[in-house]
């Protein structure tokens, strides 16, 4: 049996993603639908062999669906996520929107698939801010083996974390500045070709930004509310993969090997990390990948029981797409959605 699936959103980077992976992990699909905004009406977009014409959000029917994938930002899922969840379907919601309602289950599978239960409060599962995600799965294995206290984030956020616009703007700035053109920021607040900004998300009143800000509260809410955590989030020339460094110190004292150890055994991680001149892994290594990538793990000499990571992952794939349809198989395997569409078709 399969499910009737739509992706709203479809024609984005992220929603296109979800396409994509939705037929790579052979989730069973009977119906597809492509949903967006009235003018992306008619677009066509990729599922598998064939193609899907988007139909418009404001007249498609919710009730003829199982699942439903959102990707089209936080106003449109604040308009529209709760009256979908009424309507029947379970959603899956990438954007902000819902991340921090009680009632509404924040979900990395690898992490904490037991909130799932949660589910049908609202009918929503919120999925999590991109580098938020892949920190966790990073985190929740050595968090389990020893308290993790404090945690102190930096993070190299690619512009594809910006959609579309971003990955144009990096494009169109790195060739006026070869060609000496018009390299003045649209997008962005400053230039990003060959430059990086400290700055992801407006300000808030205490100097650090949303996009900070939703890291600890989102960490907190999937992992555990009492990990003391700071971060600095930066957007760098880098067009898909987040990377992370991360400095943490446990409860008692874990040597490098014993965490090399525990994270070769965890769920959507892999280690790569050797002191070699390619024994590490960068965003472009990462790109097109489902693991989250952990490198450079060494010890801190300056804190008691301290460590230090390298983490690494596609912001669209696990930071966003994957991380959905994970979802979408949790939902799956615990029987919490039925598939009403009928026989799964091979060629959908």
């Amino acid at each position: 049996m399969g499910y009737r699936v739509a992706v709203v959103g479809a024609t984005g980077n992220v929603g296109r993603e979800m396409l994509n992976i939705l037929e790579e992990l052979n989730f069973p699909v009977t119906e597809m639908h492509a949903v967006a905004s009235r003018k992306s009406k008619g677009i066509e977009v990729s599922f598998g062999d064939r193609t899907v014409k988007c139909e418009s959000i404001d007249s498609f029917d919710f009730s003829t669906v199982d699942l439903v994938l959102m990707s089209a930002g936080g106003d449109a899922s604040r308009e529209w996520s709760e009256k979908i969840g009424k309507a029947g379907p379970m959603v899956i919601d990438n954007s902000s929107a819902f991340r921090m309602d009680p009632d509404v289950p924040l979900i990395v599978p690898e992490v904490n698939p037991d909130a799932i239960k949660l589910a049908t409060k609202k009918n929503i599962i919120a999925n999590p801010n991109c580098s938020t995600a892949q920190l966790v799965v990073a985190l929740k294995p050595l968090h389990d083996a020893a308290k993790i206290k404090r945690a102190v984030v930096s993070t190299y956020q690619s512009v594809s974390g910006a959609g579309k616009a971003g990955m144009d703007e990096l494009w169109t700035q790195t060739k006026a500045i070869y060609g000496l053109g018009d390299a003045r920021p649209k997008h962005f607040p400053k230039q990003i070709a060959f430059n990086l900004i400290p700055m992801i998300g407006a300000f808030r009143d205490d100097g650090y930004t949303e996009e900070e800000a939703k890291m600890w509260a989102e960490t907190h809410k999937i992992l555990d509310p009492d990990i003391q955590l700071t971060v600095t989030c930066v957007r760098v020339p880098v067009f898909v993969g987040h990377s992370e460094s991360v400095n943490l110190e446990f409860d008692r004292p874990i040597s490098p090997d014993e965490a090399r150890e525990i994270l070769r055994e965890a769920p959507g991680v892999l280690v790569v990390d050797k002191a070699e001149a390619d024994g590490y892994v960068t965003p472009i290594d990462a790109a097109g990948e489902f693991a989250v990538f952990v490198s450079r793990i060494r010890k801190d000499p300056t804190v008691e029981n301290g460590l230090n990571l390298w983490v690494v992952s596609d912001n669209l794939r696990k930071g966003a797409a994957l991380n959905a349809v994970q979802i979408a198989q949790l939902l799956d395997e615990t029987g919490m959605i039925k598939p009403a569409g009928g026989y799964r078709t091979l060629t959908v």
